[in-house]
């Protein structure tokens, strides 16, 4: 692609994003949410491939629809109230409304069908745009106007997307899907603390973007899309095999990984709350999880594969993808649970 035209789509991602951080009034915002979606699209569908467009027309059609969804929640809100700040959402169904346009942008089951289709159609790349910075613009307004939600529906979508996410990755194949439900099951994390506690779901939300990028630029540098071709990894590059499999156990949220932090953190908080059953499902769901990393972990370090010559190094182009990235995302993907007392004070 045109360095300049990507420079555009980048700046326009940014700007889209930034403009929804700092807005109150709801129009602000809806615009910041369509110059993002608008901005990724040029960058979904630059390979030409039809699984490309494809993915790329689910994603514009789901998008459009949460926005068109924000704009009449909000106008009727607006007409109701005579007030366009999100400060100010006093009527239930509108506010309903939001959550379920909010929760549709974002993947929250049961909104999360698009989820992994799309990802499924993207280049790896793109793929860590949608899973990550895609997140941020409707998280940001799901947190601002979160004392307006009802609990409950907050706790059946927390509840709904970490049981999803767990169980639609169980029988994947394909990473990006597997991915994708991981996504799924992390954003259900942050929704069911939010209304304890919306520092924890901004921890969350930071720990889960420095494990999903270490993911994605570790299967980018190896070129590896179906779990299949992990089983050829070891050969390669048995340092960044041994990384991989820490990473995709911190995303899994195993003691002494980073990823162990917001989820101890979470539980805690609900069993303060007085929510011993919701922290209990929560666990469970999260072991859910843990079964298809640890099938990923066994993939690419337990098996040998039946077309590979097995010698530590076979032959292979030098690859010219930067590594640095990955080496920072990785340690911080492993290492940060240490500090947890500094977050918590």
């Amino acid at each position: 692609m045109n360095p300049y035209v990507l420079t555009t789509l980048l700046s326009s991602l940014g700007l889209g994003t930034t403009l929804t951080f700092a807005s109150s009034h709801w129009l602000l915002a809806w615009m910041g949410l369509e110059i993002n979606t608008l901005a990724i699209i040029p960058l979904m569908t630059q390979h030409h491939h039809p699984r490309a467009v494809e993915a790329t027309t689910k994603y514009f059609l789901t998008q459009a629809t949460a926005a068109a969804m924000i704009l009449f929640a909000s106008t009727t809100n607006a007409w109701i109230s005579g007030e366009w700040y999100m400060t100010s959402m006093s009527n239930p169904i509108a506010t309903a409304m939001i959550l379920a346009a909010l929760a549709l942008k974002i993947g929250l089951a049961p909104m999360h069908f698009w989820m992994p289709e799309v990802l499924q159609g993207l280049d790896l790349s793109t793929g860590l745009i949608l899973a990550t910075w895609q997140k941020l613009a409707p998280l940001a307004l799901i947190i601002q106007t979160a004392p307006a939600f009802h609990p409950l529906l907050l706790t059946t979508l927390g509840l709904m997307s970490a049981l999803v996410g767990g169980w639609g990755g169980l029988n994947q194949t394909q990473l990006r899907k597997v991915l994708a439900y991981s996504s799924i099951a992390h954003m259900g994390w942050m929704i069911i603390v939010l209304q304890h506690a919306p520092q924890l779901t901004l921890l969350t939300l930071l720990t889960y973007i420095l494990m999903t990028s270490a993911a994605f630029l570790t299967l980018k540098l190896s070129y590896a899309t179906k779990i299949s071709t992990l089983a050829t990894t070891w050969s390669k590059s048995p340092l960044l095999t041994a990384t991989t499999l820490l990473v995709l156990l911190s995303l899994g949220g195993l003691p002494p990984l980073t990823g162990f932090m917001p989820k101890w953190l979470i539980l805690q908080e609900m069993v303060k709350q007085d929510l011993p059953l919701t922290a209990t499902v929560m666990a469970l769901t999260a072991l859910i999880s843990l079964y298809f990393y640890l099938g990923l972990c066994y993939t690419m370090t337990l098996t040998i594969s039946p077309n590979t010559i097995t010698s530590t190094t076979p032959w292979r182009t030098q690859t010219n993808q930067a590594s640095t990235p990955l080496a920072l995302s990785t340690v911080l993907a492993l290492g940060l649970l240490p500090i947890t007392p500094t977050i918590m004070m």
